[in-house]
Formats: C-alpha cells, structure tokens, sequence
C-alpha cells in the first residue's frame, strides 16, 4: 500500500521543479515551493470511500500529504474539528445556511497545529535536527510543542506583546525563545540571521513546503463533512494566507481527482483595517502586495505586513471570483461578543473578524440568503484573555443576588 503519493516540489513562480526527498526550502528565484502528488495514480487507487473507517484526524488523507513512511508522522490527534450550523448567527446576519469549522479544538488550541504536525513529521522524514522560525504566537506554540514530541530542537523568535499564553507554551516544550521588541517582520530577520549562521532548518511561514500541506486538510474536512460538497462561500483570516492557500490546494487537488465536482466556493480573504495588505492589493488589482507600515491589530495572527505567498493568496482570491475584506478592531470585538450570546462560541479575535467580514459582505449583497457560507475560527478565545475584558460585580459575604423582574 502506497502511504503517500508524493511527486516533486515546484515553483509556482518560475516552475522549477525540486527533489521531494531532500531539505529544500525556497525556490532559487525566491518563491514558496509547493507540493505535487501523482494525482492520476491516486485517482485510480483511492476512492473517497476508502477512508470512511480511518481515524478522524488530518491523517486520514494520508495519500494526499507529503510523509512517505508512517513511523515517521508525529501527531497529537490533529484534525477534524467540528463543522457546526449557526443558525441563530445566521439569522441574525440574513444567511440560511451559516457553518463555522472550529480550529479551536485542535492541539495548542489553533489551526497551526495542521502545519506543525505535517511539517515536523516531513522534517524528521527529512532528517532535520533543528529548525528557527519567527511566529505572531500561536504557530511558534505549535511546532514547539510538535519538535518536543519529535526530538528537534526548536528556535522560536515572537514579538514581544504576543499573547503571554503562547509563550509559556513555547518556553514549556523546551525550545529557545527569544521576544523582539518589533513585528514578526523583525523576528522573521533575527531568524534569517541564525540560518544563515548556523545552517539550521528554516521553518517561516512558506519558507518550508509543508507546512501549507497541514493546512490544506481544513479545505479536504470542510468537503468531507458537506457530504463531498463544496460550499458557496469561506472566510478565512488572513496574515500569512498560508490556510487559505492550502484550502485552494486542496480544493483544486479534489476536483481533479473526482472527490468534488463543480464550482469552486468563492474564497474571502479577512484582514484587520489597520494591517490590510491583501486587501489593499486586491482593490488595486495587483498580483503582489506592498508592506504595511505601522501595522496593529488586536487580532495578533493576522498582524502580518507583508507575507511572502501574498501572491498565491491573490491568486487563490482571483481565481475563484473571491474577494478581500477589511474590517476594525470595533467590529471584530462586536463579532466576538455577538458570537458567544448568540451560538456558546468564543471565538478567537482572528476567527471574529472573518464573522465581521459576512455579516458586511451579506449587507452589501456580496453574499446571498440561500448560499452556503463557511466561516473559519482559527484558534480558542481563551488563548487571548485580554480580549475580553468584563466588568463583573463583587459580593460581599451574605449579600443576596437581585431579584429578576
């Protein structure tokens, strides 16, 4: 039985084409590497049926992901978090047919777990000792604690006013952190520095090919739990754009191996008003983005000034009839307490700006009543306590609570 049905990497830039069984990382142009498979190879061998009684974790889809031998996965239960209805929600918003997938549920409590538990499994297939990366918190949690489980050491470099839990958790698995005081624009230099020095695995964000193979399997889930159907629509926050480029990979891969048929869902990529690249980019009809100065958002994951695949984002948008949004720190923070009243959720800032992002889209008419709408949260609320800030009353010993009227 074939485990994986890996070709090559290519460049989506200049279409040089690299061995999959050795470190690469990017392009001798400069471009992100993607992942091929045999996917004629696939068609004929696996069907969609075949993974009914696998394990309900990303690995399912093992044929579709880059690890050729299975003692070489490192997992911690990754993978097919919930797809709920909201129907209250969308009501609210005008929209019949409202899901949300939920990343919170997933190890380190956010959808980078997907890129760490594929990436550290394809580096110690590899061979890798020893990776930096910079991160905006949550994906140096993630592939610290990944490396922890997998033996390799890890270099993580954050700014300095990341979310405090996402430290802890990176300072716990044993890894070296450092804080900077700058963006991850800053850290991401610190990073180059120490590969350039010490020769050690460059884990950036699209500076390995892997981690978007992590990724993609939001896009496979979402299909999967539509009964192989695609949705209309899907709302992704966007930094990196790493999730939403894997969604679009795996989409396309889909399609072409006849899992999914027909149209596919318009992608949206959500941005905060005050770090809106993409968005800038797209409203321009460009094909790159420019790098945001003094960029700043509550909603730290996508505090991303420029990122390296924002070509492949704009891409994906296009290519799809998509569209980039931007939305302020006000109406995601509105989104976040609206979604806890309303559905139980407490969604992370980045996952409330995405919600932000469809309620404006529907009340342009961007979005219809009838159509299938599929937000992404991508991480736990409860990983950016500062967020919610409440005033709650103090009781004293004996005081009795008000009577309801």
């Amino acid at each position: 039985m074939t485990f994986s049905y890996i070709s090559h990497l290519d460049c989506p830039s200049c279409g040089n084409r690299y061995d999959s069984n050795q470190v690469q990382q990017l392009c001798s142009c400069g471009s992100p590497l993607l992942v091929r498979y045999k996917l004629d190879e696939l068609k004929e061998n696996v069907s969609r049926e075949s993974i009914n009684g696998r394990n309900a974790d990303l690995w399912r889809y093992h044929e579709l992901l880059p690890v050729n031998d299975p003692n070489n996965v490192v997992s911690l239960g990754e993978g097919m978090t919930p797809l709920l209805e909201l129907p209250r929600l969308g009501e609210e918003y005008g929209i019949s047919h409202l899901y949300m997938k939920d990343e919170s549920l997933v190890p380190s409590g956010s959808f980078k777990a997907r890129g760490a538990a594929v990436g550290i499994s394809k580096a110690k297939e590899l061979g890798v000792r020893a990776f930096a990366m910079p991160t905006n918190g949550n994906a140096g949690a993630a592939w610290a604690l990944y490396a922890a489980r997998a033996g390799i050491e890890a270099t993580i470099v954050m700014p300095i006013d990341a979310p405090s839990i996402t430290r802890s958790e990176v300072a716990l698995s044993g890894a070296e952190l450092y804080l900077v005081n700058g963006l991850i624009s800053d850290a991401g230099k610190i990073v180059a520095q120490k590969v350039k020095d010490d020769g050690v695995y460059d884990a950036s964000t699209l500076k390995e090919p892997y981690r978007i193979e992590g990724k993609k399997t939001m896009g496979i889930e979402i299909a999967e739990q539509l009964g192989w159907e695609m949705p209309d629509v899907i709302l992704y926050p966007t930094g990196g754009g790493v999730g939403l480029i894997g969604i679009h990979k795996a989409l396309l891969e889909l399609k072409e191996i006849g899992w999914v048929t027909g149209k596919l869902p318009r992608l949206v990529a959500v941005q905060a008003e005050n770090c809106a690249p993409i968005v800038k980019a797209w409203e321009e009809k460009k094909e790159r983005s420019e790098f945001w100065d003094n960029s700043t958002t509550i909603a730290f994951g996508i505090n991303v000034p420029k990122a390296l695949g924002d070509f492949l984002v704009l891409r994906a948008i296009y290519e799809t009839e998509g569209a980039a949004v931007a939305v302020s720190d006000e109406e995601l923070l509105t989104e976040q307490r609206n979604a806890a009243r309303t559905e139980g959720v407490f969604i992370c800032p980045e996952g409330a700006a995405a919600f932000a992002a469809v309620r404006r889209l529907k009340q342009t008419g961007w979005i219809k009543v009838n159509e299938k709408v599929v937000v992404l949260n991508t991480g736990a609320g409860i990983k950016y306590p500062e967020t919610a800030q409440v005033e709650v009353p103090v009781l004293e010993i004996g005081d009795r609570l008000s009577t309801s009227k």
